[in-house]
């Protein structure tokens, strides 16, 4: 198989690097050319540990989030997503805010045909919170 020119752009993939970034600021989502562009498919990412803080009490969120996208032209590499939702668990911010901006980031970086990102957040005081945030929005407007 020939060598891909767009492979040498990943920093993280193939490294041994082990340090995480601080915050969601500081992490890089790195993609690479989706070799199918046109042929309408889904990407399914399951993270089934993801963490982070409540902004008001400062105790620890976890929760499945599950990432689903139809590609355009770009894919996400997984290491660079792992390091980058990882970033989040010493960030304080309210669950739905944490769906949304990583809609918005994943948005940013893919320019994805179709995207859905679902947040199932453990239940606290009893209640059991779900956000699901998707691209395009139902009005049909990028975010």
């Amino acid at each position: 198989m020939p060598a891909r020119e767009d492979l040498k752009n990943l920093s993280l993939l193939g490294t041994s690097e082990s340090r995480l970034p601080a915050n969601p600021d500081e992490a890089r989502l790195e993609t690479f050319e989706n070799q199918r562009v046109g042929r309408r498919y889904w990407i399914t990412l399951n993270c089934p540990e993801f963490s982070s803080l409540c902004p008001v009490t400062g105790q620890p969120d976890s929760a499945r989030l599950v990432i689903r996208y139809v590609p355009g032209e770009r894919c996400v590499e997984t290491k660079s997503l792992k390091f980058y939702l990882a970033s989040f668990r010493n960030q304080p911010a309210f669950n739905e805010e944490i769906v949304n901006r990583i809609l918005d980031d994943l948005v940013d970086a893919l320019a994805p045909v179709e995207m859905i990102v679902r947040g199932e957040f453990a239940p606290r005081g009893g209640i059991q919170l779900t956000t699901e945030a998707t691209f395009p929005d139902a009005a049909g407007v990028k975010p």
